[in-house]
């Protein structure tokens, strides 16, 4: 397992970080810890959650995640560890806090308290906005709408919230998540003005299908000495090969979840994904070495975030995580991108 200190940070993670979204839902509590024991054997040290988790999210589930997670973390030293978990944005679950999900500097302490009592720790590594406050395109949407824009907290009061969090020592780093390039230079560009800490990393969906990042946020994450941490490396389970030829494994998840991952069903995804399957059979790979490889493969990388509902599924993915794809197979790739150059964006 290699390793990367993470800009502007002194935390140093493994380039394979393990994703929890699963656990409370499709995982069960002996489930995701069999999963830990299993990647910190294998040398993860990146271990990242959220205070929404499971997913699909609801009331009677939330919070689950990190209990787990906790409970865990309760039965060992932390040692190296590095442990990321999210403040949910505003809106879209109401069961959270009773709706107070406006970022303001009383809801960041409060929900940093909150994940930590779960969590059962006393600060967290890494702590990131899972989605931004203000009105942006996200999800698979792609057009920014002037007409849903709305009052709340501004980036500001965000900044100085979570730098009461890292003067507190509740939390050392902070990050946004689905996050645009005029919000992470917004982000910094106040920090600056107040003196204050700003975001380290930022967490959005990049996958061979879905590489928004690629273009000005790319130029962003340079310039502010920021790496990416990707999510749905493989297209949320559509890049490990098992929906295609139009297939429905029982137990997948967009088989008992038909409204999750839209983005990643839209009409040019299957085709794309279909040229990539293909490419890994002429190189003598499998589609999860290619997909995960690519991913590896990008400079702007912190880590890779993979999560499993198996542990065949887990093993797999820790170790396509960590392929090196020479120079032929990424030129190969490059030419399939150029037919299909972001389908799931």
């Amino acid at each position: 397992m290699k390793y990367l200190t993470l800009p502007s940070t002194a935390l140093k993670v493994s380039e394979v970080c393990l994703g929890t979204m699963t656990w409370g839902e499709q995982n069960t509590e002996a489930q995701a810890h069999e999963q830990l024991d299993y990647a910190v054997e294998q040398g993860i040290n990146f271990i990242d959650t959220a205070e929404m988790y499971p997913v699909p999210p609801n009331a009677a589930t939330q919070g689950r995640t990190e209990a787990y997670l906790g409970n865990w973390l309760a039965r060992r030293p932390r040692g190296d560890l590095v442990i990321a978990t999210k403040v949910a944005g505003p809106g879209r679950r109401d069961w959270i806090r009773n709706g107070r999900t406006d970022l303001t500097h009383e809801v960041i302490a409060e929900a940093v308290d909150t994940s930590l009592e779960r969590l059962k720790i006393d600060y967290i590594d890494l702590y990131q906005i899972h989605w931004p406050q203000r009105n942006v395109p996200m999800f698979g949407s792609s057009e920014f709408d002037p007409s849903k824009e709305k009052d709340g907290p501004a980036i500001r009061e965000q900044v100085e919230g979570m730098g009461a969090m890292i003067a507190a020592r509740k939390i050392r780093h902070y990050g946004l998540s689905n996050e645009t390039s005029w919000g992470v230079c917004e982000f910094h560009r106040v920090a600056r003005e107040l003196g204050l800490p700003g975001p380290v990393t930022i967490q959005n969906s990049y996958s061979l299908v879905s590489r928004n990042v690629d273009n000005d946020l790319a130029e962003v994450l340079f310039r502010e000495k920021m790496s990416l941490l990707a999510y749905s490396p493989l297209a949320g389970g559509m890049l490990s090969g098992k929906y295609l030829g139009g297939a429905r494994p029982a137990n997948a998840r967009f088989a008992l979840f038909d409204g999750l991952g839209a983005r990643f069903r839209k009409p040019y995804v299957t085709e794309a994904i279909e040229a990539y399957a293909s490419l890994a059979k002429e190189r003598g790979i499998s589609l999860v070495q290619l997909a995960l490889g690519y991913v590896k493969s990008r400079w702007f990388l912190g880590s890779s975030i993979i999560g499993a509902t198996t542990m065949e599924q887990l093993r797999e993915d820790i170790a396509g995580a960590q392929v090196e794809l020479d120079a032929d197979t990424l030129k190969a790739i490059a030419a399939i991108q150029a037919h299909y150059p972001n389908p799931a964006s």
